[in-house]
Formats: structure tokens, sequence, C-alpha cells
């Protein structure tokens, strides 16, 4: 079988293709003894070394796995960070000859459901603007928004990277000073939710995304803490994404 280099990575669960892309454009990637090129045609059986090590790529990657984690405020979504500060990797499960793909990022100050899976093609599949896959979080906004100021983040507020819409807006809660809504979008643009309520003149004070795609945040689950998704989790996804598991 002769796949481009960058698929066959993600689908091993290696990283995901935009990493590896970054690998070897920065020369990190090795097959056979020779720098990687983007696009290159591989079949599975070369010598891969990522920074002089050797990877365990394979083919038909059947023993994926998934898992729900509850994340914290203050860990990052990055696997490192010059200012050692905790990351969402810190505390999921050790795997040998793969590594966790993190589905989506969430900033350091929003918590809740994160999905990671070492199935690289079912990461981008769920991530990628064109499968529309709704995001749903919990906010709490100081301050009391009017019907009015409602409708515009419905009808849609024009940020400097795009126009940007929530799909639906519902109250939950609230007192005088703040109010709790659910809302729900269909992307995953760097901290949409806060920058479309503060274009109106509201400041989010806790944002936790409770549901993506098919799974949603289970109450039982405490922050910080992972759980396996179940079979019929893992085929919802593969359904909403429309691949090949």
């Amino acid at each position: 079988v002769k796949v481009r280099i960058q698929k066959l990575l993600s689908s091993s669960g290696i990283a995901s293709r935009r990493t590896i892309e970054k690998w070897i454009k920065k020369n990190r990637l090795i097959v056979d003894g020779k720098f990687a090129k983007i696009g290159q045609i591989v079949s599975g059986s070369e010598k891969f070394q990522l920074d002089g090590d050797l990877l365990a790529v394979k083919l038909h990657h059947t023993n994926h796995k998934y898992i729900i984690y509850n994340k914290p405020i203050n860990e990052i979504s990055s696997r490192s960070d010059p200012d050692k500060r905790p990351s969402i990797f810190d505390n999921l499960p050790k795997i040998e000859n793969s590594r966790w793909i993190s589905v989506g990022r969430l900033d350091v100050l929003t918590s809740g459901l994160l999905l990671f899976v070492t199935d690289g093609s079912l990461a981008n599949a769920l991530m990628h603007p064109s499968k529309q896959i709704i995001r749903r979080y919990a906010v709490r906004i100081h301050g009391n928004p009017k019907k009015t100021e409602i409708n515009q983040l419905l009808n849609g507020i024009d940020l400097h990277d795009g126009v940007a819409a929530f799909e639906s807006i519902n109250i939950v809660g609230g007192s005088n000073t703040n109010e709790w809504f659910h809302v729900t979008v269909r992307e995953g643009r760097n901290r949409i939710i806060r920058r479309m309520w503060k274009n109106i003149g509201y400041d989010v004070s806790r944002l936790i995304r409770i549901g993506y795609g098919p799974i949603e945040l289970p109450r039982t689950l405490s922050v910080g803490k992972y759980k396996k998704l179940t079979e019929k989790q893992i085929e919802a996804l593969y359904f909403v994404t429309n691949i090949n598991r």
C-alpha cells in the first residue's frame, strides 16, 4: 500500500498531519536515512526516525485508543512549555508505540471536555472545518445581556478573522451580576466564544466545554480525570465524520 507520509504517520497515531508537516519542514523527520519530504509516498516498511529516535509505524493500526478528559483551568494545550506550566498531556495514561492526539484545543482558562485519540485520521476529521462538528459550552457572563444582544450573537458577529455566530444559545441560570448560558458553535477558531461576547461588551468569567459532536461531558467525571470512551461512543465519532474505522 502506497500512501503519503503525513497520512501514514497520522493514522498510526504518531501525530497530527499538521505536526508531521512541521517536523518535515524543520528536517526533524528522516526516512531510510534521508530527510522526509511533504507528500512523499511511502509503504510503511521504511525506517522512520524523529530527531534520531526510531518511530513505530503500523500500516493498519487496529488497536486505537479513545478517551475523554475533563480539563482543569490553568492547563495548557501544548506538550511542553518554557514556563513549565502543567499540560493537558500530563495526566493521560501512557501508551506504547503511539501518542495521544488532542481533538482541538482549549485555552488555559477554559475547562471541560477534551477528546484524545490515537487515530490521526479521526482527529483531523473531527477538527476539520468542513465537517461542521458541533461544540457545546457552558458560559458565565458578567452582566445581563438584552434580547437584542442575544440575537446579535445568533445572527453573526463580525470578528477580525471573519463572521462568527452561535447556532443556539439558552439561558440556564444567573443572578443580578452574572448569567449562565449554554451555547453551541460549529467551529473551533481560537477563543471564539470569548471574542464573540467581548464584541458586544461582555466578559466571560467561566467557560466550560460540555459537548463535542456526539460526546457529552459526564457529570461523574472529576476535573483532571479521564475515562475510556464506550464502543457506542467510538462508533458515533466515526459516523459523524463519515470516515472508516
